[in-house]
């Protein structure tokens, strides 16, 4: 029988013993966090290889998600304890009274609604969205900027009335 290793964690710098099946390659131990730091140093060492650089990138990879999603839908979506969606206002169209923003919503990328693209904006429609492209967070923009014109719209007729 081999005799056991030792090894010092990269994360936490506590000296472990190497699992039976890792010896001589294990990095990092065990804990949570130390686990999380050897998933991000793999992917930092993955995508730091010059046949990964445009792996994400470009419309075939676009195309190649859309066609996996389409395979797997609802994957990415975190499982509600009710096992029900959320309940939602449907909001009635109605006519713009600002023709400019009228017009401006009409374009089709998300960069022709929102002219400056703040990421942590983009995040939080995808968070809440669960959509991750850019033609699927457009149209919650879309619903969002709608039901924001109503809200504003209907402030304006109680301040009328009062």
């Amino acid at each position: 029988m081999k005799s056991k290793t030792t090894f010092k964690c990269l994360h936490c710098s506590e000296k472990h013993t190497s699992d039976a099946r890792n010896r001589g390659r294990q990095r990092y131990c065990v804990k949570p966090e130390c686990r999380r730091a050897s998933k991000a140093s793999s992917q930092r060492q993955w995508r730091s290889r010059p046949e990964n650089e445009n792996y994400f990138r470009g419309a075939e990879n676009v195309e190649r998600v859309r066609q996996w999603r389409l395979a797997h839908p609802g994957y990415w979506r975190k499982k509600s304890s009710g096992g029900e969606d959320a309940l939602q206002d449907i909001c009635m169209e109605q006519e713009a009274l600002n023709k400019e923003v009228a017009r401006a919503g009409s374009g089709d990328a998300l960069q022709d609604i929102c002219l400056t693209q703040p990421a942590l904006l983009v995040g939080i429609i995808s968070i809440m969205t669960g959509h991750a492209l850019q033609e699927d967070i457009v149209t919650s923009v879309r619903g969002f900027l709608t039901r924001g014109e109503d809200i504003l719209r209907m402030e304006r007729r109680v301040a009328l009335f009062t």
